[in-house]
């Protein structure tokens, strides 16, 4: 189960002073809805030079937009900043890190190198 231009799109977000605060300054990439089975996008990233412990971000849309971006950690899984998600979308998120907890930290910190292979063994909810 490869991963398609159209599945995948990586992101840049940008590097200024005036960039909101949290916001990744290194390449995510968004994961689609029937890849998690979540009603939102999820962002997924390697640590690169982040100094703060494994986090997801979600948006309703794959398109960035700051004000719409929420963080959460991985482990322990909690709402770090941005727009909370409603009670249910927020269990769900949990239900589905718990589900992929191994694969989103390997992931994160450089054991799975490749996007496409954290993919291929994600479980969708």
């Amino acid at each position: 189960m490869g991963l398609t231009d159209k599945e995948m799109q990586v992101l840049r977000a940008p590097s200024s002073k005036g960039e909101a605060q949290g916001q990744a300054t290194f390449g995510m990439a968004n994961l689609r809805r029937k890849t998690t089975g979540l009603p939102f996008i999820v962002f997924i990233s390697q640590k690169d030079e982040a100094r703060r412990a494994a986090r997801v971000k979600v948006s309703p849309e794959p398109r960035v937009r700051p004000d719409e971006m929420s963080s959460y950690s991985i482990s322990p899984f909690e709402w770090k900043e941005g727009p909370r998600l409603a009670n249910a979308e927020e269990k769900l998120l949990g239900r589905w890190i718990d589900m992929n907890v191994r694969v989103l930290l390997d992931y994160w910190t450089g054991q799975i190198e490749y996007t496409e292979d954290a993919i291929d063994q994600l479980k969708v909810l």
